[in-house]
């Protein structure tokens, strides 16, 4: 019996998550995307504790009327990079909990990069 979509993407999730983990130097950027909104925080998994994060349901992204889901996803990348260099955060990992890296995951993490993010 073929996997569903669902299980398929948590099979990916674990295969990437047991080799990538965040630090305080460099933290890990996990994305997760629903149907509606997209999220982001930036996590240090050392310690336990989340950074930062960043949704599309913040206020200035929200306030947009009209906007398509890639570009919401552009702005939260955009802002994920904003609050990460007002914290000081200059280099993450980059964690796509399973998804494929095209559309909106790929435009959330060319904005972080024009951002200033490195990863």
């Amino acid at each position: 019996m073929a996997l569903t979509k669902i299980e398929r993407r948590k099979r990916i999730k674990l295969r990437i998550r047991k080799n990538i983990s965040g630090t305080k130097e460099m933290p890990r950027l996990s994305v997760f995307r629903s149907n509606k909104q997209i999220y982001v925080q930036i996590i240090d998994d050392v310690n336990g504790q989340t950074l930062l994060s960043v949704s599309s349901k913040e206020k200035e992204i929200a306030a947009k009327e009209g906007i398509t889901k890639i570009e919401q996803a552009k702005l939260v990348g955009k802002l994920a990079a904003e609050k990460s260099k007002e914290s000081g955060i200059t280099s993450v990992v980059f964690d796509r909990s399973g998804y494929l890296y095209h559309g909106r995951i790929k435009a959330l993490a060319e904005a972080a990069r024009e951002g200033g993010l490195k990863f």
